[in-house]
């Protein structure tokens, strides 16, 4: 939240009864989140690459300027060196081979006698097919500092500590090579696209008020740093690039970038051009590369360009053309459901393995049909908003990102259809109950890398972190939700935000307390069941009993269908939510009954009507709570 404010200290002068004020004016906009003591670290980077395609090797150096706006005084510092998970015997190989459900993309199916083995691809991987990122020269304000690599993580003893509050530079050169591509970054993948290069630098791992992130890479996603990148990508001429950031240089470059009007030349005895690009604001940095890219620019809402690049392939051109005008129709409806994109550019790019967000752009597979190719861009954009202006960790709370991201994708694709649907979540419940059935279900809070299963994990991030925010909408309505979310971003974009910040933004808008839901739905695995018993007669009266089995407890809302065609509902709020929601459907006549605890198993109401002109009761018409029992939820005559 940006701004200002002021506060009024009073004194009184010992000579005179006067009353003086003065004020102190505070900006706090990138001070305030979590707490009023929030803080957070930053860096400036400054990198120089050359890339060799012959070789796919490369070589760079960086400057980075740390600041540390932590209380600490810092005598180790952590950086990432992703490359070095794609070798035989990293840890992230040993993973692909001891977990039950290897990701199909990293493993070959190999048949031994009369069975089908899954062998990891790492594993067979030859020396000039691995990646690796190699550090030398590291210096902290020119002096000498001591480092170690292990494994995906160079640990840096520093020449001198880092108080509270101030700066230190480091400098170092690295040379890399690319992987063969296995998992979002490499060379050469399923449809030949020559370069993905994500997660290619030596990159500073988090430090907040939790301390250290230095999560080793495994084959989950990423946690950052905000800062400033200005980046020099010096690779052969022939080559169009794409990626985060803003290119600087881009009437020497051309290729599509240049400013209309303008003509680019090259000299014919140049045989590379270096790319500038610096990104503001961003916690990462990629770029994709290919001698075959068709660029396109279109402009988009608030007048962001919108890049496109993708193989010359004359069956997908078509699918192609027809993303762009649906990408700038979804932008414009993120916007006005979440709050506006921050930067002036956003690239779809052919790349990678699948899918994956990235800063200011997205690598995705581009040869499928186009409502894939569709989908996969509305779901890796809508990232935008969440993993990359807002930015949890992910290792940790991977469910406030995958499952606010396929909310809002499920959301735009609704919005776009030509013909739309009531619940466009139904997907997402549909996997949950898949989940809960198998009885392999671990909390949400589980971190991402000690998941027994692939299945698992991504049920529980992306299907049940969207259920996360459909029963908000169902238990405070969905205007508030809306405004939550809203609100949320609004709060915390670039601060890191945890689980108890998009809580907190949904108690404030409504007035709700929903400590309760947070911890049963996020930190454990009790579930929601609630049914009806056979009602009873008293007369010319019914009286209904429901009764809460499952250990999560809900609000009810409860439809009454009558033989005469008539219906009515009734509402029964939760006693510790402290909050009535409003009627959700104003054309129906809704009775507000008495509060239900958690600690009673069952709760009983009376219909003034006979028993004989019940028709049906419905728990939940919505659909929205994920009840686990549909079948007791419901009550026919």
């Amino acid at each position: 939240m940006e701004g200002q404010f002021v506060l009024p200290f009073l004194f009184k002068s010992n000579m005179k009864k006067l009353l003086l004020f003065s004020f102190l004016t505070l900006s706090f906009g990138s001070l305030w989140a979590q707490n009023t003591g929030y803080w957070q670290q930053h860096v400036d980077y400054k990198m120089d690459v050359t890339m060799d395609v012959s070789t796919y090797r490369y070589k760079g150096t960086q400057e980075l300027v740390y600041t540390n706006n932590s209380p600490d005084t810092l005598k180790k510092v952590y950086y990432h060196l992703y490359n070095n998970a794609f070798q035989p015997g990293s840890e992230m190989d040993a993973r692909i081979q001891s977990i039950r459900d290897p990701d199909a993309r990293m493993v070959n199916k190999i048949k031994v006698g009369s069975n089908e083995m899954k062998q990891s691809r790492i594993k067979m991987l030859k020396p000039n097919e691995t990646g690796y990122l190699n550090i030398t020269d590291f210096k902290q304000d020119g002096s000498t500092a001591s480092v170690e690599t292990i494994g995906t993580i160079l640990e840096v003893t520093l020449a001198k500590p880092i108080a509270p509050n101030s700066k230190t530079t480091f400098t170092l050169n690295f040379d890399g090579q690319v992987p063969i591509q296995i998992r979002r970054s490499g060379r050469n993948n399923a449809e030949g696209v020559a370069l993905s290069m994500a997660q290619w630098y030596p990159k500073m791992a988090e430090f907040d008020f939790e301390g250290w992130h230095a999560d080793p890479y495994i084959a989950r996603e990423f946690h950052g740093v905000w800062g400033n990148f200005d980046v020099s990508i010096t690779i052969d001429k022939d080559y169009v690039l794409g990626g985060t950031g803003y290119l600087q240089n881009k009437n020497e470059i051309g290729h599509g970038y240049q400013d209309s009007g303008v003509v680019v030349t090259v000299p014919k005895k140049a045989k590379t051009l270096t790319w500038h690009f610096k990104a503001p604001m961003v916690h990462d940095f990629t770029w994709a590369a290919d001698k075959e890219y068709i660029h396109d620019l279109v402009k988009g809402p608030n007048n962001v360009d919108l890049h496109f690049l993708y193989k010359n392939n004359p069956k997908f051109i078509e699918n192609w053309k027809n993303l762009q005008p649906k990408t700038a129709q979804l932008m414009e409806f993120y916007n006005k459901t979440v709050g506006d994109y921050p930067y002036k550019q956003y690239s779809v790019i052919q790349g990678g393995d699948g899918g994956m967000e990235y800063a200011m752009c997205t690598l995705i597979l581009g040869q499928g049909s186009f409502d894939g190719l569709l989908g996969v861009t509305a779901h890796e954009m809508a990232h935008s908003w969440f993993q990359h202006v807002l930015a949890n960790n992910e290792s940790k709370h991977g469910w406030m990102d995958e499952g606010f991201t396929s909310f809002l994708e499920d959301l735009g694709m609704n919005e776009i259809a030509d013909k739309k649907v009531e619940n466009p979540f139904t997907g997402a419940y549909a996997g949950y109950f898949s989940m809960v059935n198998s009885g392999k279900e671990l909390p949400q809070s589980t971190h991402a890398d000690r998941f027994d299963e692939n299945r698992v994990y991504s049920i529980t991030s992306y299907s049940k972190g969207e259920l996360f925010l459909t029963q908000l909408m169902y238990l405070i309505g969905k205007e508030n939700l809306m405004k939550s979310l809203k609100k949320y971003y609004s709060d915390f974009k670039f601060k890191h935000p945890t689980p108890n910040d998009i809580k907190r933004s949904a108690e404030r808008i409504s007035g709700a307390h929903l400590d309760w839901y947070l911890t049963d739905w996020t930190q454990t695995t009790n579930t929601i069941d609630y049914g009806i018993r056979e009602p009873r007669a008293i007369g010319d009266k019914t009286i209904v009993t429901l009764e809460r089995i499952g250990r999560m407890p809900m609000p009810i809302d409860l439809l009454v269908e009558y033989t005469d065609g008539t219906m009515e509902s009734f509402y029964i709020p939760l006693r510790m939510m402290s909050f009535k929601k409003e009627n959700p459907n104003p054309a129906l006549k809704r009775t507000v009954l008495g509060d239900w605890a958690w600690a009673y198993p069952t709760m009983e109401f009376m219909i003034a009507k006979p028993k004989s002109t019940i028709k049906k009761i419905t728990i939940d018409p919505s659909g929205l709570m994920a009840d686990i029992k549909k079948e007791n939820n419901v009550y026919k005559q």
